[in-house]
């Protein structure tokens, strides 16, 4: 019995993953800069629909280049001062948040936010790998949620052809 319960405890994470994996694809869209693919990305919700502030969704993004942790806070940053998100004191705390938790990408990798309503948690899962995603990092707070998310998803978004294709507008 005590084996059986400690199975649950450390393939609890992998079953929530696998949960939200099928869950319906509400949109996606893929982001180019020039001649260079840089991300595929896609939207899942239980019930494959968006609204805003509606828990909850999961925000799925396929590397189609390496691209290094630094370069993807730097664009993180750059895209939440370019929506007023945050003060300049709260972008730097959860930037040295995502400095632990990201890893730098390539070609095929996946990183995931999933988001509920008390918040998100990320998931990864490294190019040419037949591996589960798996989580990674701390849970992260609603704040932090909405402030990530909004990069796609905020009327306010420097990508809204992008955001139009993931919430199936």
């Amino acid at each position: 019995m005590k084996k059986l319960l400690l199975l649950l405890l450390l393939f609890t994470p992998l079953t929530q993953a696998a949960d939200w994996l099928r869950w319906q694809n509400v949109g996606q869209a893929t982001l180019t800069w020039g001649p260079f693919t840089v991300y595929d990305s896609q939207l899942l919700t239980p019930g494959g629909r968006w609204q805003p502030q509606q828990w909850p969704l999961a925000l799925i993004i396929t590397y189609r280049r390496e691209i290094s942790r630094q370069e993807l806070l730097d664009a993180t940053l750059e895209q939440w001062q370019a929506q007023k998100t945050g003060s300049s004191e709260q972008r730097q705390q959860w930037l040295k948040q995502l400095a632990t938790v990201w890893p730098n990408v390539n070609d095929g990798s996946r990183l995931a936010f999933q988001a509920d309503a008390s918040g998100g948690q990320f998931y990864w899962q490294p190019s040419g790998t037949q591996s589960a995603i798996k989580p990674i990092g701390p849970r992260f707070d609603p704040a932090f949620r909405d402030a990530f998310l909004n990069i796609w998803l905020s009327p306010d978004t420097t990508y809204p052809d992008i955001r139009r294709e993931l919430t199936g507008g």
